[in-house]
């Protein structure tokens, strides 16, 4: 799963980038801001490091999720080939909105979060209408040399995308089938994607509460209830403060703020449910592993995220919910009680399940 961080200038977006995947950036790449920076995510579970406990594996592994910083958005950055190609290449988006009051920050006008999230999603959607319309042109000329029921299709879907378009809205809430996002795929349209809309607030002393009511404040509830988006709030200045301490000193840090959990464990959890992915565990003394598949995966499939050979020479799934093997104390005491469990090949898994798989390989 990759996601690309996008944002107007001075939002805090490389911070985030950079707090998320403990990135060092070189001087080289501070100079050249237009370029993108890749760095990898763990994605914190507190299930599986509760496995961890009662295992105590060799090996601990974390999900985890690529993220992809790219330079200040806007409608000149838009037309750079190389830009483009690095956004295209993302599966959702995490687009950073400045709802910070510093002085030493430079920022055009009055501090507007909903403004700017229109300004950016209308830049995303002119690049997608110029994609559209080149290829309407190419589609048409085609159509005059040979008809084709797959040109004849595209060319009907394409003309609807347009037309969608102008009416200033992503081709993310477009109702498409099946087969028009299989068509739709290969042009990587960028108002096509999935969006997270990433609040970075100021710091402040009632800041749990600030930052539950932020989505609500700037007025962000309606745009990300619309299909295929989501809204949450960070505070950049305290994230960049806890990714320097402990995990005692964290948790202490966090509770004076009326906080339970960071920020970003909030968006990575967001960016999760908004591209329908969940994580299911295997555990033992060798290694405790969490696994990200997408939601209404069948246990055959699952298997196959962890080796193509346990999905092609698939038995049975040993099956037990982690908060019921926790309580079981071992995997003995929780087939004793009828709670670890035999499932087939079509068994939807769940997300925390923890699974071992019987195989003939």
């Amino acid at each position: 799963m990759k996601t690309g961080i996008i944002g107007l200038p001075q939002v805090g977006k490389t911070s985030l980038f950079r707090i998320l995947t403990k990135a060092q950036l070189s001087e080289h790449a501070k100079a050249n801001p237009r370029e993108a920076h890749v760095g990898v995510a763990k994605v914190p579970d507190e299930r599986l490091d509760r496995l961890a406990a009662l295992y105590n594996p060799k090996k601990l592994t974390h999900a985890s999720v690529e993220y992809v910083d790219v330079g200040a958005i806007g409608q000149e950055a838009l037309k750079e080939s190389a830009y483009l190609g690095h956004l295209r290449g993302v599966d959702a988006l995490a687009h950073v909105i400045r709802a910070f009051d510093d002085p030493a920050i430079a920022h055009v006008g009055p501090i507007d979060p909903l403004r700017d999230l229109k300004n950016v999603e209308f830049d995303l959607m002119v690049s997608d209408l110029g994609q559209i319309e080149k290829r309407l042109e190419r589609v048409e000329k085609d159509l005059k040399k040979m008809r084709s029921a797959d040109l004849e299709k595209e060319f009907d879907l394409l003309k609807r995308a347009k037309v969608h378009l102008e009416t200033e809205r992503p081709l993310r809430e477009l109702e498409m089938t099946p087969e028009d996002k299989k068509r739709f795929r290969g042009f990587m349209f960028l108002s096509e994607k999935p969006i997270l809309f990433v609040l970075n607030v100021s710091e402040s002393t009632a800041l749990g509460t600030d930052l539950e009511a932020a989505v609500s404040k700037y007025k962000l509830n309606e745009v990300a209830s619309r299909p295929n988006a989501a809204a949450a709030a960070i505070c950049g200045k305290v994230e960049a403060e806890l990714a320097e301490m402990s995990d005692a000193d964290a948790a202490e840090f966090l509770s004076s703020y009326g906080l339970k959990e960071s920020g970003l464990v909030r968006l990575i959890r967001s960016t999760y449910a908004l591209l329908g992915l969940m994580s299911f565990f295997t555990a033992g003394e060798d290694e405790c592993r969490a696994w990200t598949i997408p939601v209404r995966t069948r246990a055959v499939e699952a298997a196959g995220a962890i080796h193509s050979d346990l999905q092609h020479h698939f038995i049975r799934a040993e099956t037990i919910r982690w908060d019921q093997l926790l309580e079981a104390g071992s995997e003995a005491n929780a087939r004793a009680r009828g709670t670890l469990r035999l499932e087939g090949k079509d068994y939807i898994v769940q997300d925390g399940d923890v699974m071992h798989i019987r195989h003939s390989g």
